[in-house]
Order: structure tokens, then C-alpha cells, then sequence
């Protein structure tokens, strides 16, 4: 039951993320269900049974008809440090994808990566769960860890991240790499729509160029200095051959190419730890989109295969690899 009750819960507050309820109270302080619902041209029945539903669950405190965030609530608010936002959003993704595994587990269907798009409502959060949960890590962890960013960046170098996403991991680079400039490139069009907001927000639209189309169509103008792939070489590892040919003749010589990648583990029984249990889920899921994680040893001998000698680093654990491929 326990169990049960907190998938409700995260399914609850991925509403009231993605229907902005949880900041419009944030901002407004104790409101009516028809505050609420006039504010976010919202229905207002739906709003009633989700404010009865979120004072149940402890995300809302109610008084004399007013309803008002709980710390719980106010929690995931997504742009808060620690925002457990990813959490409600990692739920409602997590269900949809084994929706499809239970179909597809009698048909052997793998119908690729159109199955993130199916729910309108999970798509642009996409970007911002996965900025939620790794950006922080990449610049306390990652970015200091890993010599070849700051190599790049002092030569005044250009970094490009093929599978960019909304954006954030070029984003964050180039702002704490003070002459680093960058292109991203990624397949969906939502993606380099928030890519190139944000990047106007934070200033950054001068030195960040973003680019709707795929890894396989990509042509550059000249060699760049950095190609970046974060937590997307999985998804084309079935073309592993021609994808390390690409990452090679992007380069520059003397370029690099850092391929950051959940990293997994040799030994099933690790995969009952706390830290790994949700990358075995995560790996059902990527199998519905034709895709599995990778060991780093295998990243490792791709590089070998096109004469890129690659070094590799271990983060959280173990659990993050980044192998690092010198042209």
C-alpha cells in the first residue's frame, strides 16, 4: 500500500508541476479553487478534485476554503534548489513507458524514440528533469573531473553536443568556460525551442548556436575543438560504426570527444542497490525505444576501432562513466 500510495503521490505532483499550480500558489499565497482555477485558465472542477487530492497527500494545507503549499509542496516547484520535480515527472514517464513494454513484450515491437512524444504533456519536461537531476552533479563533479573541458576552453575552442536536448549540459559549460563557444544539435524541435530560450535568458545566445536535425545529417562548416555527447550514445549505438567515424572527423587534431553515459554494471547483483535500481527500470525503458546502456569498456573500444586513444573517469559511484576520446 505504501508503495502504491507514493506512485500516486508523484503522479498527483506531476500535475501540479506541469499545470504550474504548485508556483502559481507559490506566488500567490493561500487562493480558492477559483483563484486557482482563474489564474491558470485552469477548469475549475479539475482544480477542486486536485486541490481534495493534493491536501490528502500532504502537498497543500487548507484553511477556510483557501488552499496553500505545504514544504512538501513547495518542493516541487521546479525552478527551487533540489527541486524534487524530476521525481513527478520521472513517475508519469516511468508508467507510460511501462504501458508500453506491457504491449510490446508479446510483440517484440522497439518502436524507437517517437514513444517520448506520445504524451504532449511529458515532452517539455523532458529537458528539464534531466537538467534537474544532473546539472548540479556535472558542476560539482564532472566538469571539474574531467581536464579536457578547461583544455578546450583556454585555446578559445568550439564545443559541439550532438543529442543536445534542451540544451543544458552546453549551456552550463559554456557559462562557467568563459571562451568556449558551442552548437547543439538534437532531433526534436521542442528541444532547441527551450535550448535557444534559455540561452537568451542567461545571456549566453552570442556564444551558443542551436540546431534542429540528427547526429547522421550533421555537417560542419570546419573541425571543431569538443564534441560532446551526454547520455546519448545509447540511443545510436546500433551505428556505433559510423557514429565514431562521425565523433573522429569532427575533430580537430588533437580534439576530444567526451561521451558521458550511464555506465552498466558487470555484476546483476549490484543492480539491487539503491543507486542502480532505477538505471534497471530505466534500461526496460530504453529497450521500448531500440536502445540499451552500455558498460565503459565498450565505449572505450569504439574509440580504439576508429585510432582515438580515450581515457575514462568514474563518477557517483561508478554509476556515471565519462570516457574521454583524443583524435
Amino acid at each position: 500500500m505504501a508503495q502504491g500510495q507514493g506512485a500516486m503521490a508523484l503522479n498527483l505532483a506531476f500535475i501540479g508541476v506541469t499545470s504550474g499550480v504548485f508556483e502559481s500558489l507559490a506566488q500567490a499565497g493561500p487562493s480558492s479553487v477559483d483563484d486557482i482555477a482563474t489564474s491558470g485558465k485552469l477548469d475549475r472542477a479539475y482544480v477542486l478534485r486536485f486541490c481534495e487530492a493534493a491536501f490528502a497527500f500532504g502537498y497543500f494545507d487548507e484553511k477556510d476554503g483557501r488552499y496553500s503549499l505545504t514544504d512538501l509542496g513547495a518542493a516541487f516547484r521546479p525552478d527551487v534548489p533540489g527541486t524534487l520535480m524530476p521525481l513527478a515527472v520521472q513517475a508519469v514517464l516511468g508508467a507510460h513507458m511501462a504501458e508500453r513494454a506491457a504491449a510490446f513484450i508479446r510483440t517484440g515491437e522497439r518502436p524507437g524514440e517517437r514513444v517520448l512524444a506520445e504524451r504532449a504533456t511529458i515532452l517539455p519536461w523532458f529537458g528539464p528533469m534531466l537538467e534537474a537531476s544532473f546539472g548540479p552533479f556535472f558542476e560539482r563533479e564532472i566538469l571539474p573531473g574531467v581536464s579536457a573541458y578547461r583544455e578546450v576552453d583556454e585555446r578559445g575552442g568550439v564545443a559541439l553536443d550532438l543529442g543536445c536536448g534542451n540544451g543544458w549540459y552546453l549551456r552550463r559549460m559554456v557559462a562557467r568556460l568563459p571562451h568556449l563557444h558551442g552548437i547543439g544539435l538534437d532531433g526534436f524541435e521542442e528541444n532547441i525551442r527551450q535550448a535557444r530560450d534559455h540561452a537568451k535568458a542567461e545571456g549566453l545566445g552570442a556564444r551558443l548556436e542551436f540546431r534542429t536535425g540528427d547526429i547522421y545529417g550533421h555537417t560542419s562548416d570546419e573541425p571543431v575543438d569538443l564534441v560532446a555527447m551526454n547520455r546519448a550514445l545509447h540511443h545510436v549505438w546500433d551505428q556505433r560504426d559510423k557514429v565514431f567515424g562521425i565523433l573522429r572527423d569532427a575533430l580537430k587534431p588533437g580534439g576530444v570527444a567526451v561521451i558521458w553515459e550511464p555506465n552498466w554494471p558487470r555484476d546483476l547483483s549490484s543492480l539491487r542497490e539503491l543507486p542502480r535500481r532505477g538505471m534497471a527500470f530505466q534500461n526496460l525503458s530504453e529497450h521500448v525505444q531500440g536502445n540499451h546502456f552500455l558498460r565503459n569498456e565498450e565505449i572505450a573500444a569504439a574509440f580504439a576501432s576508429v585510432g582515438m586513444r580515450s581515457e575514462t573517469f568514474l563518477f557517483g559511484g561508478g554509476t556515471e562513466a565519462v570516457v574521454v576520446g583524443r583524435r
